[in-house]
């Protein structure tokens, strides 16, 4: 997606900005509230809470909650016109099926107290803070036939296209979603790989990653040093793992179909986690040249590695085997025994991407839909797939148990005769690294020998007493 100019301005639908400020009223009890709008928190300045009919508030596809759902359903049916009263429908449909424990919390607190936070909305009643309460008052609206009190809706308006300021650029609506997103005030935490997502396309829109942890209240007085382990933390935790997803996808011929990656935090399967998880392996293990060597790695097999990985997460679960996620745990130790990571390029080798043609394909001739495919190429493939990783899991077993002193030092002493070690092959730069690391390990070396020495000596005098 190319990067957009800070300043741009998301269009203000006329018909319904017009139909806004017709219908709008004030309350009973008139109202004002600061909201995180520009600088308006920090110099206080107050916006009038008005009432809107709700059936003029429309949901926002780009709230970051639903980022997967949305393009997802993008990518299979076209883009969602947020003006169509179908696609509202469905953008409704992805909010609901996010955290229906919370939505049952904040319908019971507005059916009884009422709606007591005021929304935010564009000047043509586009949601940006807000959509759950929109969806609690529609449902209480249906519930109770007859009664006027959930008809409308607490809000604050942005200023339109004749107001001072002018109205929200597209950073700014990212940024104002963002802060509040971030607010500890009971709300709904996005899932991780929404706000993954959500953090990638403000990222692209111009709002850079440090900006946006800055509208956490945890960040917002940082140090420079706290504020650089913060972004590292989120690279490692959202934005590395979404790197591996795309991959991951365009590995299946399947870009930007994040449906097919995890449903959301009831996904039993775990998808997102295992992406983290091999994440860590991957930028921590895979891309060190230093681990690569230790391991006996070759460099032109981690592309066959990730092949294989994805290949896993694709079954999304292992019958029988841990976890996917946790097998993705292991991957790094199980790639660096040389006789399970035969077992795990087998599975790049012998498993096929994609089905055989006459396969992919329902009876009508109509190609299979994702799920569908999905299930298809589980079913052709997951024994195999099991079969190897299981393998490859007791040779990992089979290897703990022989990690013995005696097999360590051999181990070691192995890795120092080892015929790429060599001194001339020493970068300049590393002379002093390497000396320390060899004075160490001379350290090290004669603290064994003296420790086997005093073991050796008090069995030797066991030996005499006796």
């Amino acid at each position: 997606m190319p990067r957009i100019a800070v300043d741009a301005k998301r269009e203000i639908v006329e018909d319904f900005a017009r139909l806004i400020r017709e219908k709008q009223t004030r309350g009973p009890k008139p109202s004002t509230e600061v909201i995180h709008f520009r600088n308006e928190k920090k110099d206080q300045v107050e916006r009038d809470v008005v009432l809107v009919p709700v059936e003029l508030l429309r949901y926002r596809k780009d709230n970051g909650r639903i980022a997967s759902d949305v393009m997802n359903y993008e990518k299979l049916n076209g883009p969602l016109d947020e003006k169509d009263t179908d696609a509202q429908e469905i953008i409704g449909k992805f909010l609901a099926a996010k955290d229906p424990e919370k939505m049952e919390i904040l319908t019971s607190s507005i059916a009884h107290i009422g709606q007591s936070e005021p929304a935010i909305i564009t000047a043509d009643g586009l949601l940006i803070n807000g959509n759950r309460r929109k969806m609690v008052l529609d449902e209480l609206r249906k519930q109770t036939k007859g009664r006027t009190e959930f008809d409308v809706m607490k809000v604050v308006v942005l200023p339109g296209a004749n107001d001072p300021g002018g109205p929200p650029t597209l950073i700014e609506i990212e940024r104002l979603e963002n802060r509040y997103q971030l607010q500890s005030e009971g709300k709904s935490e996005y899932y991780g790989f929404d706000r993954a997502l959500s953090m990638k396309r403000k990222m692209e829109l111009g709002f850079s990653l440090q900006e946006q942890l800055r509208d956490d209240p945890r960040y917002a007085n940082a140090s420079e040093k706290e504020t650089e382990q913060a972004m590292r933390e989120a690279e490692r935790d959202f934005l590395q793992p979404l790197e591996c997803v795309d991959r991951y996808l365009k590995t299946f011929g399947r870009e930007r179909l994040y449906g097919s990656v995890s449903a959301g935090p009831s996904d039993p399967e775990g998808r997102w986690q295992a992406f983290i998880d091999y994440s860590i392996a991957y930028n921590k293990q895979f891309k060190s040249p230093k681990w690569l060597l230790a391991n006996g790695v070759d460099e032109e097999d981690i592309g066959a590695l990730e092949d294989a990985a994805f290949k896993m997460i694709r079954l999304r679960h292992l019958k029988g085997l841990p976890k996917i996620h946790m097998v993705m745990r292991q991957l790094a130790k199980l790639s660096a025994i040389k006789e399970s990571r035969k077992e795990l390029l087998k599975i790049a080798d012998e498993v096929d991407a994609v089905l055989p043609p006459k396969e992919a394909f329902d009876a009508s001739g109509k190609p299979l839909s994702p799920d569908a495919n999905d299930r298809k190429w589980v079913e052709r493939y997951q024994p195999n797939i099991i079969h190897r990783v299981k393998k490859a899991l007791e040779i990992q077993d089979s290897n703990q148990e022989k990690e013995t002193p005696i097999a360590l030092l051999e181990a070691a002493l192995r890795k120092l005769t080892h015929e790429q070690m060599l001194v001339e092959n020493l970068a300049t730069a590393d002379y002093g690294k390497a000396r320390q690391l060899a004075a160490d390990i001379q350290s090290r070396a004669k603290e064994i020998e003296g420790e086997i020495y005093h073991y050796k000596k008090q069995l030797d005098s066991l030996g005499k007493k006796k």
